[in-house]
């Protein structure tokens, strides 16, 4: 695995770090705005993973899959970053600190509607992210070194639309509530 493979793991790591930290801190030792200054360095992570991506292609590295899913990563972590630190809040002040509703579960057309809801943010996810694609291959300005990078704008192209499929297919055939 090469050095931006690497950072990839260890933003991802730093992410969830970050925001287990920031609620042990806010929920935990009841230090709200430590907690949510914690919380809303997630998006720092991002920064350094776009700086390391764009400045080891700017020395002349062949762009590799890992170079492109940095950009992937981006555009989803920018997105979603904030659903995904509402997620974790909301489940962490229910099991660890017992405080809270149990969070809900959805299906149906209730399942449909914010799964069609998810697909418009991985629209946007996809616009961030193809931009930092673009980005990084103008960077390079030799489209043999950044051949990788437009490869994974077509394959994300190919996921979206499937993703689509999904959201349409849960309106036709809605997710059912499990029977006890």
């Amino acid at each position: 695995m090469n050095f931006v493979a690497w950072m990839i793991v260890a933003c991802e790591i730093a992410f969830w770090v970050v925001i287990v930290t920031g609620l042990i801190t806010r929920y935990l030792l009841r230090k709200e705005r430590l907690g949510f200054l914690l919380l809303a360095l997630t998006p720092l992570i991002d920064v350094v993973l776009l700086a390391i991506t764009g400045l080891d292609l700017y020395r002349g590295a062949v762009a590799t899959s890992a170079h492109a899913i940095s950009a992937v990563y981006i555009g989803v972590s920018i997105v979603f970053g904030k659903s995904i630190i509402a997620w974790a809040d909301e489940r962490f002040r229910y099991y660890i600190v017992k405080q809270g509703d149990k969070p809900m579960r959805r299906y149906g057309y209730d399942y449909a509607r914010q799964y069609l809801k998810s697909w418009l943010k991985h629209v946007l996810a996809y616009a961030i992210g193809i931009a930092c694609l673009f980005g990084l291959t103008y960077l390079v300005q030799e489209p043999e070194r950044s051949a990788a990078l437009t490869s994974t704008i077509h394959w994300w192209t190919r996921i979206l639309g499937i993703d689509l499929l999904i959201a349409i297919a849960y309106f036709i055939w809605p997710k059912k509530a499990p029977v006890h």
